[in-house]
């Protein structure tokens, strides 16, 4: 019985992605739609609040920052990889999040992010004092 468990959960796994080492995550070339500054739009119900904001930042070296705001500021640098047909954020602590195209939208960590020119205020401080390893779009 103990067997089937395991199975079961290997085959229910199988399709995740997990990163060991973040620094052996190889970067994959992005799609030039994909590189520049994106935000969510309106209150995300996957936010602690409505007033939350989150921002993420790809570079088109790939290099990322997953920066989310609310009564502060947390920032997470990372990188783009790329599996079979699929791009994920990997950020320094080793969170994997899947990011989907639609019609000029990203769904990311189950919030939909549009494209913006800039960065929040707070993120730009944050990319101020801890510039990414690449050029800003």
């Amino acid at each position: 019985m103990k067997k089937i468990a395991i199975l079961g959960a290997l085959l229910a796994l199988s399709g995740c992605v997990q990163v060991d080492n973040y620094s052996g995550v190889v970067k994959a070339p992005a799609p030039a739609d994909l590189a520049g500054y994106w935000q969510s739009e309106g209150p995300q119900s996957a936010m602690v609040s409505p007033e939350a904001i989150a921002t993420l930042v790809i570079t088109k070296e790939v290099d990322t920052l997953d920066c989310r705001q609310w009564q502060r500021v947390i920032a997470r640098p990372g990188k783009l990889m790329l599996r079979g047909d699929d791009y994920y954020n990997v950020t320094v602590r080793k969170e994997i999040y899947e990011i989907d195209r639609d019609d000029g939208r990203l769904d990311y960590d189950r919030m939909t992010l549009k494209r913006v020119d800039r960065p929040t205020q707070e993120c730009a401080d944050y990319l101020q004092k801890n510039p990414l390893l690449s050029p800003l779009p």
